[in-house]
């Protein structure tokens, strides 16, 4: 989120901005799936744990509750000056 609204914001909108969104999911992607089979999407997320058993179903609050989290810290840094250029 925090790279959406900084790239989206009127003072730094770029042409680019789509790539730069495309590019930091792919990095997510490439460095989060293979160490903790990490989903960007929470909905993605609850599928494969209703199926998969016990263990996955108690971290499932984990993949509900951490993208919220982000989002809310990530709309506090836009909202402030943490991301302006000086």
């Amino acid at each position: 989120m925090t790279v959406i609204l900084g790239v989206t914001a009127k003072k730094h909108r770029t042409p680019l901005s789509g790539m730069v969104i495309g590019f930091t999911l792919i990095a997510i992607h490439l460095c989060l799936i293979p160490v903790t089979g990490t989903s960007v999407n929470p909905a993605r997320s609850v599928g494969p744990a209703l199926f998969s058993g016990a263990r996955e179903m108690n971290q499932l609050w984990l993949f509900i509750a951490a993208p919220f989290v982000g989002a809310g810290v990530a709309g506090i840094v836009a909202k402030t000056t943490l991301m302006e250029r000086t």
